[in-house]
């Protein structure tokens, strides 16, 4: 009964219900897009992260370290790759070789990091072989081929076949040099990651740095990211000698993103149910102002203070319902459309890529997060409610009925 009083009493006033069921549509519907837009951004920038350098766990030499000394290697042999690609949760792995070196052109030297990689692995684990925008990627067919950086090519004044010299530290510590051709310009969308990266055949720097089966990191891309901590701790036992990290331990910043996803979900939630509380409290204490005599005639006939309280919380909470639920399903649908779509972001190609972003963007929420909305929103009407309900329980029937 309570709750068929509270619903009609809603309808009173047509207009203004209207207008705050609209402002809670539309408070909803922003809320979900801004919270699904940012996770969308921070999964963007993990992803790259992964795909383009980290995968989700690698294999170091114990004491190699921040310092990445040229000296602490891993003896990888294919035997060895192939153990660990056998386990059942690793999708593919790949050895590299990890130098930091000189790069010099015809134009000018520039301090470069040189990856030396296996082709096949490094297509499986990192996808770059689809990134290649001018040339092509390595091969067996061409030898001392060198992978530049789009960006860094135009910097260095380098072209599809220009001779460029790679200078670095062997094994022992001495100064060699080797001459390459550039066989094919990358981009992968990370500008800082381009301009200070480029790739050879590992077997042909092994040549020139030192043991033909010398790798400085083995990198696994696992088929599931939810089964790294069991992957970490199985690769672990089948390279006992070597010490081996997850993405997270690698990269602090990325370990950070994760991290401050729920931390911005929360603040967004937190300030659009700040600004419909203010609105439902003064939509709620008007509505009890207006209806002051006809409230004290109620308390008069025998309505007790309890059930006033009862009914304009209940009142409020019907208001915001009648709001969320068309917000949440608006939110729900503008979410799946562009889960698959995308948000195409090229216009700010330049920004994107310094920091390492996608220019397309992704935007998801959860179900966990639909749950999170739709109690905000309750507990901010109930909240919303307490004020106005107080109010209404405040008055006296004889001033009411007189006034």
């Amino acid at each position: 009964m309570l709750i068929t009083i509270a619903w009609r009493n809603i309808w009173r006033s047509r207009t203004r219900s209207l207008v705050v069921m609209a402002a809670i549509v539309i408070g909803i519907w922003a809320l979900a897009f801004m919270i699904s837009f940012s996770l969308g951004m921070a999964r963007s920038y993990v992803s790259s992260a992964i795909e383009n350098s980290l995968s989700h766990l690698q294999a170091h030499h114990p004491q190699f370290g921040a310092d990445a000394e040229a000296r602490y290697y891993l003896d990888v042999p294919i035997e060895l790759q192939e153990e660990v690609r056998k386990l059942p949760e690793v999708q593919n792995t790949t050895a590299r070789t990890l130098l930091t070196g000189m790069l010099t052109t015809g134009k000018s030297p520039r301090g470069i990091q040189i990856r030396g990689i296996d082709p096949a692995g490094e297509a499986a684990v990192t996808r770059l072989n689809e990134k290649i925008v001018a040339g092509a990627y390595l091969s067996d067919d061409n030898r001392r081929q060198i992978l530049i950086g789009e960006r860094l090519a135009q910097k260095m004044g380098a072209k599809i076949r220009s001779k460029v010299v790679l200078t670095f530290q062997d094994v022992h510590g001495n100064i060699t040099a080797g001459a390459f051709r550039v066989g094919g310009l990358f981009n992968t969308g990370n500008r800082p990651f381009d301009e200070g990266t480029v790739f050879v055949d590992r077997r042909e720097l092994n040549e020139l740095f030192g043991p033909a089966d010398a790798a400085h990191e083995m990198a696994i891309y696992l088929r599931d990211p939810e089964t790294l901590a069991d992957a970490q701790r199985r690769v672990q036992q089948e390279l006992a000698d070597a010490k081996v990290e997850n993405y997270r331990e690698l990269s602090p910043d990325v370990l950070l993103y994760e991290s401050q996803i729920q931390t911005s979900a929360t603040i967004f939630i937190v300030i659009i149910m700040l600004a419909l509380l203010f609105g439902i409290i003064n939509t709620m204490l008007m509505a009890v102002l207006e209806r002051y005599h006809e409230l004290g005639m109620l308390m008069a006939i025998g309505m007790n203070k309890g059930r006033v309280f009862a009914m304009i919380v209940l009142e409020t909470l019907l208001l915001s319902g009648a709001g969320s639920l068309p917000g949440l399903l608006l939110g729900w649908l503008t979410v799946t459309r562009l889960q698959h779509t995308g948000i195409d972001l090229s216009s700010f190609s330049q920004s994107m890529e310094q920091f390492g972003l996608s220019q397309m963007v992704y935007p998801s929420l959860n179900a966990d997060m639909y749950l999170q909305l739709a109690a905000a929103v309750v507990v901010t009407a109930l909240a919303g409610a307490i004020y106005p309900a107080w109010k209404a329980i405040r008055l006296r029937p004889v001033e009411a009925i007189g006034h």
